[in-house]
């Protein structure tokens, strides 16, 4: 069953179309995020989902309600949706406990109770109950928020970049948090960020978003080794793009003979591969694989991101290839290598 459902969603901003002919079902449970890069329209679609932006034609259902549609559209604060700024949010003249409080009915214990009860199940201690948002560190306002966002108990919980102004190490592991937190809970989630790698690991659902369309959605594994074209391909992570000849469901490309995973496409065409399908060796030069060059390295700790320039006579001259090898083992630049493949080459579409 689908919590949320979009139906040709469309809205412009004067002579500025946003969003375009938006389509989207969302599981009922499920963790759905929007990713795309910045003017991709994904902020304006979570707004009207919750009832701040309208479209202009178009429908939105949530559990079976009519949201908005051509004849009517229900109010923000009657759609039991819960709403996480980048900022947080929080209102500075009230303490952490008013501010989880606002809005709850409950009065006199049974309301301590409550804010206590949200206070731990976001992992803040009791003793933070009176201190001023100004006194917490950035994880910590955006818990106070989440709390404060689930003491409505919403139908479906809307995420817009919670975690990007958070440090690296502190973004995983409140990312993790949230998504255990809602998971336990059941809330149906919407997540808009531009970041890849957070999209990919809280998904259980991706849709990107160009230019106000929504060009291809799914799990987020399948996008990310299907794309349905390069911009996806690299919007999602480093990707490895040439031209092939498909033949009997093998490509013909400058790294060799490689199987492709759509057998069906003939003739000349775009191939991908991810570059951790790329293996380098430094063996003998009678060895299997394309001869190349390291030319440069990305030292990243436990991963190094190399990038191998194969000879001319093997291929087109110049042609750059990024090659994930380990941290410990990766070869300097300059040295000599020969380049191999991993599983099937995606090919993409026209």
């Amino acid at each position: 069953m689908n919590a949320l459902e979009l139906n040709s969603i469309h809205k412009s901003f004067g002579t500025q179309r946003a969003l375009e002919n938006i389509s989207l079902s969302v599981p009922t449970g499920s963790r759905t995020v929007i990713v795309g890069p910045s003017g991709s329209g994904k902020t304006t679609l979570l707004r009207m989902i919750a009832g701040f932006e309208f479209p202009d034609s178009g429908s939105l259902s949530l559990n079976g309600q009519i949201l908005v549609d051509g004849t009517h559209s229900v109010p923000a604060h009657q759609r039991l949706i819960g709403y996480v700024p980048q900022d947080g949010a929080l209102f500075p003249h009230m303490s952490v406990a008013a501010n989880i409080g606002f809005g709850l009915a409950d009065k006199g214990p049974a309301r301590q109770d409550r804010i206590a009860e949200l206070m731990d199940s976001v992992a803040l201690d009791s003793n933070m109950a009176k201190r001023w948002p100004h006194e917490l560190s950035g994880g910590q306002q955006q818990r106070v928020a989440l709390a404060r966002a689930l003491a409505q108990q919403p139908r479906l919980m809307l995420l817009d970049e919670p975690f990007s102004a958070l440090d690296t190490g502190l973004r995983a592991a409140m990312r993790k948090m949230v998504a255990r937190l809602l998971a336990d809970a059941g809330v149906t989630t919407i997540l808009v960020t531009h970041d890849q790698s957070e999209a990919l690991s809280f998904a259980d659902q991706l849709a990107v978003m160009r230019q106000g369309r929504l060009v291809q959605s799914g799990h987020p594994m399948d996008l990310y080794r299907y794309p349905d074209d390069e911009q996806t391909a690299l919007f999602l992570g480093d990707a490895v793009v040439m031209p092939a000849r498909i033949e009997a469901g093998w490509a013909h490309c400058d790294l060799g003979r490689i199987p492709v995973n759509n057998p069906d496409k003939k003739g000349s065409a775009q191939i991908m591969l991810r570059p951790e399908q790329l293996q380098i060796d430094s063996s003998p030069v009678d060895s299997h694989g394309c001869p190349g060059v390291v030319t440069d390295r990305d030292f990243g700790g436990n991963t190094c991101t190399l990038t191998v320039e194969l000879l001319p006579g093997e291929s087109e001259p110049g042609r750059s290839l990024l090659v994930r090898s380990s941290g410990m083992h990766a070869p300097p630049a300059g040295a000599a290598v020969r380049v191999t493949t991993l599983g099937h080459a995606h090919v993409l579409s026209d």
